[in-house]
C-alpha cells in the first residue's frame, strides 16, 4: 500500500514528490541511483533529470519547472557538485522555491564537510576559482551560487563520512515516506473519525517492534465495521519500517474472480519488486513463498479472508517469514484466524456517540457537527445505525442536502416497518442505490433485533 498512499498524497498541489539534485560523475551509479530505485520502488514520484530529460548545453526550462512542481529537494552534496554550473543553477533555483513556496530542501552532504559547503572550501573553493577565471560566467552569477551553498550548508541533513550508504537511503525515505503520509492523512481525517485510539490500541497490544519474533495479528468485526479501514491506517503508519510490504485487498472477492495462484503472484510481486512471477499450481506458490521470504522482514495485510485455504496460500506460517515480520488478516471469521493459529486478535467495535455523530454529520453536512435544525433528528439516525462506520456514511450521504421533512419520512419508515428488510423501505425513499449501500443496508437488517428504537 505504500504505492497508493504516495501517489496519492501526490495527487494534490505538486507534480512530483521528490526532485534530485546531484553531480552525475560523483553519484549518479551509487548514491543517487540506489536512492533513486528505492523511493520510485516504494511509490514516491521522483525527477531525476537522467531519467526524465535530455540533458542540453543549457539548463532546461522544463528543470526548473519540475523543481517549482516538487513537494521536496534532495539535494546530494558531492566533491565535484560546484563544478557543475548546471548544479549550482539548480541549487539557486531551490533556495528560491524553498523561500517563497512550500518547497522542503533536505541535503546529503557525501563524503565532503558541511562546513566546506557553507564557506566554499575544499573542492568548492577550487570550484568557483575555476568559474572566476572563465570569462563566460557572470559575476552576479557567481555570487548568487555562493550564497545557495551558504544557505544549504546550513540545514540540518545527512553526512555521509564512512556510514552505511542503505541505512541513510532509509532514513531519508522514511523521512519523505512519513511526512507524505501524514499530509494525506490530514485531507481525509473526515473519514478516519475514531481512527487514532484504535490503530493506537493495536499498535501497543499486537504490533510493537520491541516485541520481537513474526507476529499474525486478526482484526475482526462485523461487515461494515471498519475492519479495512484500520488496516489501511495501521499500513500507512508503519509501513515504512519494513524493509518491503504488501497490502493484498479483497482476498474473499479475488477468490472468487480468480484462482489462488494469482494472489500468490500478486503478493510476491509487490513484496519482490517482480513483475514475472511464475507460478504454475498452489503448491509451487507455497514453496516460493515460503522460501523467497524467510530472511525478509516483511509486512504483509490480507483483507478479508473468509476460508482457511486463503491462508494457507498466502502466510502459512511463521516460518515463510523472517524476524520482526507482521502478518495482519482482517475477517469476519475470529473462529477460522484461531483455527490457523492467529491468537492475537483485535475484535473491531462501534464507534461511540460523539465520533458517531461527527462521522455522519460529515457525510450529512459536510462539517464535523449538525445544522441546527437536524440536531435531534441526527441523533436519531446515529443512534440507529449503533456505531457502524458505513452505515453512518451511506445514511448521510443519502440525506445530505434533503428537507427536514425529508428526514423525517425516513425515519418514519425506518421504525414502521420493524420486520421488513431495511433495504426494502428506504428504497421507497431513495431511488439509484450502489452495490455497497445495498450491502450495507443487509448487514443493519441482520443487526436489526439490537437496534434501538427511534422516538
Amino acid at each position: 500500500m505504500a504505492t497508493q498512499t504516495a501517489s496519492s498524497s501526490s495527487s494534490s498541489s505538486w507534480k512530483y514528490d521528490v526532485f534530485l539534485s546531484f553531480c552525475g560523475v560523483d553519484t549518479r551509479k551509487n548514491f543517487t541511483g540506489h536512492l533513486y530505485t528505492v523511493l520510485e520502488q516504494k511509490g514516491i514520484l521522483t525527477f531525476k533529470d537522467d531519467e526524465k530529460l535530455d540533458r542540453g548545453k543549457y539548463i532546461s526550462s522544463e528543470l526548473l519547472k519540475a523543481i517549482e512542481e516538487s513537494k521536496y529537494a534532495i539535494i546530494v552534496l558531492s566533491k565535484n557538485y560546484a563544478f557543475s554550473r548546471w548544479c549550482l543553477i539548480e541549487l539557486v533555483k531551490i533556495v528560491e522555491c524553498m523561500k517563497v513556496s512550500k518547497l522542503t530542501v533536505l541535503p546529503v552532504f557525501y563524503h565532503v564537510d558541511p562546513s566546506n559547503v557553507r564557506n566554499q572550501m575544499g573542492t568548492f573553493a577550487q570550484a568557483f576559482e575555476k568559474h572566476e577565471k572563465d570569462s563566460k560566467v557572470n559575476k552576479d552569477d557567481i555570487q548568487a551560487w555562493k550564497a545557495a551553498l551558504k544557505e544549504v550548508g546550513n540545514i540540518s541533513g545527512w553526512h555521509l563520512h564512512d556510514r552505511d550508504e542503505s541505512k541513510i537511503i532509509q532514513q531519508i525515505f522514511e523521512r519523505i515516506f512519513n511526512d507524505l503520509n501524514s499530509k494525506f492523512s490530514s485531507t481525509v481525517s473526515k473519514d478516519l473519525v475514531g481512527i487514532d485510539s484504535r490503530v493506537n490500541e493495536m499498535l501497543d497490544l499486537y504490533l510493537d517492534e520491541g516485541l520481537g519474533g513474526v507476529r499474525f495479528v486478526g482484526i475482526c468485526g462485523m461487515g461494515g465495521m471498519g475492519k479495512t479501514t484500520l488496516a489501511q491506517e495501521v499500513y500507512q503508519r508503519i509501513s515504512s519500517s519494513f524493509e518491503t510490504s504488501s497490502f493484498i485487498a479483497n482476498v474473499r472477492e479475488e477468490t472468487r474472480n480468480q484462482h489462488l495462484v494469482c494472489l500468490q503472484k500478486q503478493l510476491l510481486s509487490k513484496i519482490l519488486i517482480e513483475s514475472k512471477i511464475k507460478i504454475w499450481d498452489f503448491h509451487e506458490g507455497v514453496n516460493v513463498l515460503g522460501n523467497r521470504l524467510r530472511n525478509k522482514k516483511v509486512l504483509i495485510i490480507l483483507d478479508d479472508v473468509d476460508e482457511e485455504e486463503q491462508l494457507e496460500a498466502l502466510a502459512g506460517n511463521q516460518d515463510w517469514f523472517g524476524l520482526g515480520s507482521r502478518i495482519i488478516v482482517t475477517s469476519r471469521d475470529s473462529h477460522l484466524l484461531r483455527r490457523r493459529g492467529v491468537n492475537d486478535i483485535y475484535t473491531i467495535k462501534g464507534l461511540n456517540d460523539d465520533d458517531a455523530l461527527q462521522l455522519f454529520s460529515w457525510r450529512a453536512f459536510k462539517k464535523p457537527y449538525p445544522e441546527e435544525n437536524y440536531v435531534d433528528l441526527s441523533k436519531d439516525l446515529v443512534n440507529y445505525a449503533k456505531g457502524l462506520p458505513l452505515a453512518l456514511k451511506v445514511l448521510g450521504s443519502l440525506l445530505f442536502e434533503k428537507t427536514t421533512d425529508e428526514w423525517k419520512s425516513a425515519i418514519y419508515k425506518l421504525k414502521a416497518e420493524p420486520n421488513k428488510k431495511i433495504l426494502d423501505i428506504l428504497q421507497i425513499s431513495f431511488d439509484g442505490l450502489m452495490d455497497t449501500q445495498k450491502e450495507l443496508f443487509w448487514i443493519l437488517h441482520v443487526f436489526s433485533k439490537e437496534r434501538i428504537n427511534i422516538a
